[in-house]
C-alpha cells in the first residue's frame, strides 16, 4: 500500500471508538506535486497547512489563533508551489497543522504534539492517551515522511542527483523579540548546498541574511533534514523566510523568482 493510501487510524478512547482521525473525504497527509519534475531539487514543506481534522474540532482554539503562525508557516505553501513551478522540482506538502502533530519534530520531542505555543494553550492536545497520539503519528506523520523517503529512494535507484530543500517561514517577532532577518539558511554537518546559497544571498546588501538564524538544525527540535538529508548523505538546506515577506501574492512571486535563480546557481557551483 502506498503512503498516500495509508489507512486512516481509528482513535480508541474517544466517545466513539470507531471514529477515525480523518474522514474519507478529507485530504490525505500529504500532497506531491511535479512527481516527475526534471530538476535536481526535491522541495518539502513540513508546515504548509493550518487544517485540523474535523474529528478534532478546533483543538480549543479561536478562529484567529487557528489562522495565525502558531498553526502553520504562513505563506510557505503558495511560495513553495511557485518555486516548484520555476524549478520544475518535485514538491511534497504536509496537509495538516503542526498543532495536530509537528512533522518536523522527533516523535520523542515534548512538542511533537504541543500543548502550548508561545502564549497560547492548546487545550485540545491536553491529556491525550497514547492511542490518540499514535493515531496522529500513524495517519499524518508517518505517511508524510514515507512519501519523502520513497521519493528519495526512487531517485537513488536511478542514480539521479538530488538536492533536498526544506521550506519554512518565521515570524517578524517572537515572544516580543524582533527578528531582523529577511531569510535564514539552515545547515549543519553538510554545508555543500547551504554554504553556496548563503554566499549568494549575502551578496544582496539590501537584506539581512541569517546564517542558522533565527533557527538552526538541532537533533532535539528537527526531524526532516537530519533524517532525510544528513543520514542519507544528500546535500540539503533549510530555508526560512520572514512571513511578512511572503504573506501575499507579490511577495511570494518575488521570493520564488529570487530563490529559483539562486538555488540553480548554488547547484551549478557545487559541480565545480
Amino acid at each position: 500500500m502506498s503512503a498516500q493510501n495509508a489507512a486512516r487510524k481509528t482513535l480508541p478512547g474517544t466517545p466513539d471508538d470507531t471514529t477515525a482521525l480523518l474522514a474519507a473525504d478529507e485530504p490525505a497527509a500529504f500532497t506531491i506535486e511535479r512527481a516527475d519534475g526534471a530538476a535536481d531539487f526535491v522541495l518539502v514543506c513540513d508546515h504548509a497547512s493550518r487544517e485540523i481534522p474535523r474529528s478534532l474540532g478546533t483543538l480549543g482554539l479561536s478562529h484567529t489563533e487557528l489562522h495565525s503562525h502558531i498553526a502553520w508557516d504562513i505563506g510557505t505553501a503558495a511560495f513553495a508551489r511557485l518555486l516548484s513551478e520555476r524549478l520544475d522540482a518535485t514538491l511534497i506538502l504536509q496537509n495538516y497543522s503542526r498543532l495536530v502533530i509537528d512533522c518536523n519534530r522527533p516523535l520523542t520531542a515534548t512538542d511533537s504534539v504541543a500543548i502550548r505555543s508561545e502564549w497560547v494553550d492548546i487545550t485540545g492536545n491536553e491529556k491525550l492517551s497514547a492511542t490518540q497520539i499514535d493515531a496522529r503519528r500513524d495517519t499524518i506523520f508517518t505517511p508524510y515522511h514515507d512519501a519523502i523517503r520513497m521519493t528519495l529512494d526512487a531517485r537513488q535507484r536511478t542514480q539521479r542527483r538530488t538536492l533536498l530543500v526544506s521550506i519554512h517561514s518565521f515570524t517578524p517577532k517572537y515572544l516580543n523579540v524582533v527578528r531582523p532577518w529577511s531569510i535564514g539558511v539552515m545547515h549543519r554537518h553538510d554545508a555543500r548546498l547551504g554554504g553556496e546559497l548563503l554566499t549568494l544571498l549575502k551578496r544582496d546588501k539590501r537584506m539581512e541574511v541569517g546564517d542558522n538564524q533565527p533557527y538552526a538544525i538541532e537533533d532535539a527540535s528537527d526531524y526532516t533534514l537530519p533524517v532525510h538529508g544528513e543520514a542519507r548523505g544528500i546535500a540539503h538546506v533549510g530555508i526560512e523566510i520572514r512571513q511578512d515577506l511572503i504573506g501575499d501574492d507579490a511577495g511570494q512571486k518575488t521570493w520564488a523568482g529570487r530563490l529559483a535563480s539562486l538555488l540553480k546557481q548554488a547547484a551549478d557551483a557545487m559541480r565545480q
